[in-house]
């Protein structure tokens, strides 16, 4: 992983805050003119749900690994490790693709595999959707 992933992943979520402002902005100017049309509710909904994946797997993929200090990656984290008892940690070793999650023990770090790593990963990714999905508009 490379040294200019985190800031990529940066200034994808700089933007993406700057285009949650730009919405929020065309959204009162749209609801304050007479006689708008309402958006198919059905497509509004399905690019809301492909923008929230394409959000999540950023920051699943490159913020929790790196280890990022945004808030949203800690609280997506503490929820995670509240509901387990447990404190995890994500990282892709070098020459790999697949994630590694290791359970933070007393005696150092015990790579988690199998069901429980798979369990351990789909709540991940449904705590990131929801709390993307929760911020957004």
């Amino acid at each position: 992983m490379s040294a200019a992933r985190p800031l990529e992943t940066q200034r994808m979520l700089r933007t993406y805050a700057r285009q949650l402002t730009s919405a929020r902005r065309l959204a009162r100017f749209r609801r304050s003119l007479p006689g708008a049309l309402p958006q198919d509710e059905t497509l509004r909904q399905a690019k809301r749900r492909l923008l929230v994946e394409q959000v999540s797997r950023e920051i699943v993929e490159n913020l929790v690994v790196t280890g990022s200090e945004n808030q949203t990656v800690q609280d997506i984290l503490g929820t995670l490790n509240g509901e387990f008892g447990e404190r995890f940690r994500f990282q892709y070793p070098p020459a790999s693709i697949d994630l590694q999650v290791f359970r933070t023990t007393d005696h150092g770090a015990q790579e988690i595999t199998g069901a429980e790593k798979q369990a351990v990963f789909k709540r991940l990714w449904e705590i990131t959707l929801d709390k993307v999905n929760d911020t957004m508009l």
